[in-house]
């Protein structure tokens, strides 16, 4: 394949991607521009392997890679359940990173590579430096975030003494082997700086994850998005690969935007994510710190929560991460099926953070074929809750959490919540009094307009459904 052609196929893959996102943007569009990014893939993947820079020694090396990689995320795609996907993202994440540093050190001592002045050796050098740099952060933050999102560590926020003096402290150190790196008329000198380089990058990576609460990882897998997506990028300004720097610009841009989405959704400044502090290890015991909420939790059964929801006329459901672990997202779209046939007005009312990725309850509810056209967000469906008879919460805690609005002193103070305590009635499905993954009470239980759903998910709704249909 000349240069030409492979240009021309960079630019049709790069449009292709573009619509790939467009199309993403819209759950009755995603399907469609998931293939459309399937495709622009393809496209890239071949125009790169028999592009002119790659020659025939090398094929068996791509083979070999291929055959190793493929199989692997075959197997990733159709065993992982989705509630394991957050982690699984996590994970793609740090690939990137590593990636990015590994091409990176290749750049660099690759000898062949000839310069014909020395500000375009300088330029290279830098991209370089912070294509490592971006990448060691992106590898060890997500490592990190997969840790702390499949439970192997506590959400808790990890707090050094004078953590930002220390990551102050790294900075100075990384732009002082910067410049001994670029200066470094020896490839030992330059090498020994950017592995110094590269070992604080990975410290700060998991002193930054680690120091974030887990309250706060859908913005933390958002942010991660964007810095794997500036990796590709440095990794293409590397390699002086057009389709990569693009490619890279668009996930990076697009993380980013995700990112000051989620922060608004939470009411949390960007710059205090990162700093950390918000929230504890999820589910632990409610709170013992602090003024208790009044009142007393009233429980209801699955057969008089059937008989709510049989009288009903209209129903907005709350689904949050306990729906996705009880995998109970089928049996939710079947009652939904049967109410709407009884001539109930059913509706779903997902927040921008609920579960542990942006996006995780659209596509839970996708996935179990509920109508596109019933599944609102929070702005859309907020003022309807006083004309609903029942708002049934399913597995979710912190975004229904009315402290949010009515105590200036709680940790989510400000944040925008589904108002499900504005309904007639509120059905709460919980295992237990845990608290949400923020590590905070939730008065909501013990308004006198709620009930408590006690038990697994799937086996309540179970009962519910079976309730209905007799």
């Amino acid at each position: 394949m000349t240069e030409g052609l492979a240009t021309v196929a960079y630019i049709g893959a790069t449009v292709l991607f573009i619509l790939s996102l467009g199309g993403l943007s819209n759950p009755e569009t995603a399907r469609r521009g998931n293939l459309l990014g399937i495709v622009g893939m393809t496209i890239a993947v071949l125009a790169t392997v028999f592009g002119p820079r790659v020659t025939p020694a090398g094929y068996a090396w791509i083979v070999g890679a291929m055959a190793v990689g493929a199989p692997i995320g075959l197997y990733a795609a159709k065993t992982v359940k989705m509630t394991q996907m957050p982690e699984l993202v996590a994970a793609m994440h740090s690939l990137v990173g590593l990636a990015a540093c590994l091409v990176g050190f290749a750049s660099y001592v690759d000898t062949s590579t000839v310069f014909p002045t020395p500000a375009e050796k300088t330029i290279h050098e830098v991209e370089v430096y912070i294509g490592i740099l971006i990448g060691a952060v992106t590898f060890s933050g997500s490592v990190i975030a997969f840790g702390k999102l499949s439970g192997r560590i506590g959400g808790k926020p990890l707090l050094l003494p004078a953590r930002h003096w220390l990551n102050l402290a790294g900075l100075l150190i990384v732009i002082g082997f910067g410049r001994e790196f670029l200066n470094a008329h020896d490839m030992g000198v330059g090498l020994t700086a950017l592995l110094v380089m590269t070992v604080i990058a990975l410290l700060f990576g998991v002193h930054m994850v680690m120091a974030i609460g887990g309250a706060d990882m859908p913005v933390v897998v958002s942010m991660l998005n964007s810095y794997s997506g500036w990796a590709a990028a440095a990794t293409g300004f590397m390699l002086s690969n057009d389709l990569l720097i693009v490619v890279g610009a668009l996930v990076g841009s697009s993380g980013a935007i995700l990112s000051y989405i989620m922060c608004r959704a939470m009411n949390r400044n960007f710059i205090s994510v990162i700093a950390g502090g918000f929230g504890t290890g999820g589910g632990t015991t409610a709170s013992a710190g602090g003024e208790q909420p009044a009142g007393e939790v009233q429980p209801i059964s699955a057969l008089e929560t059937a008989e709510l929801l049989r009288e009903a006329k209209g129903v907005i459901i709350v689904p949050g991460y306990g729906m996705a672990v009880a995998q109970a997202q089928h049996t939710v779209c079947e009652i939904t099926k049967l109410l709407r046939d009884k001539g109930v007005a059913v509706r779903f009312g997902i927040h921008p953070v609920a579960g542990r990725m942006p996006g995780h309850m659209n596509v839970l509810l996708a996935e179990a074929k509920v109508p596109y056209d019933i599944v609102l967000e929070m702005d859309e469906i907020n003022e309807d809750f006083p004309d609903t008879d029942v708002a049934m919460v399913i597995g979710a805690n912190d975004i229904v959490n009315p402290a949010a609005q009515e105590d200036p002193a709680s940790p989510i103070a400000g944040m925008p919540v589904l108002e499900v305590w504005k309904a007639r009635t509120s059905v709460v499905m919980k295992r237990s009094m845990a608290s949400g993954y923020a590590g905070i009470d939730n008065p909501l239980f013990y308004k006198d307009n709620n009930r408590m759903l006690f038990g697994d998910a799937k086996k309540m709704l179970d009962e519910v459904l079976a309730a209905l249909k007799g």
